[in-house]
């Protein structure tokens, strides 16, 4: 698998798509813990929402992402600049785009239509810290549920709904490390911003795996 670090510049962004995930190694202590727990140096997960300027004035491309988080005060499922994130996050971010095989089967209204009906609502703290968890022995189970989410579980229920997984594949027990171990990226993935360090298990892992 290739991996190269680049700065994020208007090459990279026009070749973002829907469905792309974005990386995130966290710093702060809740990150930590997911990262130890996982064994991963994965914390969080986006997901790409939309790449083509909605302004007309320009030609070209801005790209949101969609992620359940903490930012400002609030908790739950937002949209943002990716340009916004990697100019105020600490710590590393990862872009890992979709294989041309992949991203061709992706329903891309079904995608659209279920991450817009998710936007606002609460982020599932208890469920993110229970898949973490989980990875010690199956002691627990995570419900499929969407009244609340966190991140891995937003964009892997995206994804579901996209039909790119299986229908059998529970998101609610999807961590961050597994979603970017699973066999649906292209070869390459790009650092676009922190300390040079590689993603243990990319892109290796059949997604009934979890």
């Amino acid at each position: 698998m290739g991996y190269t670090k680049r700065t994020y510049s208007k090459t990279l962004r026009d070749r973002m798509r829907p469905g792309d995930i974005i990386a995130f190694g966290g710093k702060s202590q809740f990150s930590e813990a997911i990262k130890w727990f996982t064994r991963s140096v994965v914390s969080h997960v986006a997901i790409v929402l939309q790449t083509r300027r909605v302004d007309t004035k320009k030609p070209g491309y801005f790209n949101q992402i969609i992620e359940s988080t903490a930012r400002d005060g609030k908790y739950g499922v937002m949209i943002s600049r990716l340009s916004c994130t990697l100019s105020q996050y600490e710590g590393e971010i990862w872009w890992l785009p979709l294989a041309d095989h992949v991203r061709n089967k992706l329903d891309q209204d079904r995608y659209f239509d279920w991450l817009m009906n998710m936007e606002g609502r609460p982020y599932d703290v208890t469920q993110a810290v229970l898949s973490a968890v989980d990875v010690f022995g199956g002691l627990t189970e995570n419900r499929e549920d969407y009244e609340k989410l966190f991140c891995s579980e937003l964009a892997a229920g995206a994804l579901k709904a996209g039909g790119v997984i299986p229908v059998s594949v529970n998101p609610a027990e999807v961590t961050p490390q597994d979603l970017v171990s699973w066999k649906i990226y292209a070869d390459n993935y790009v650092q676009l911003k922190g300390e040079r360090c590689l993603i243990k298990h990319y892109n290796s892992r059949p997604v009934d795996s979890v």
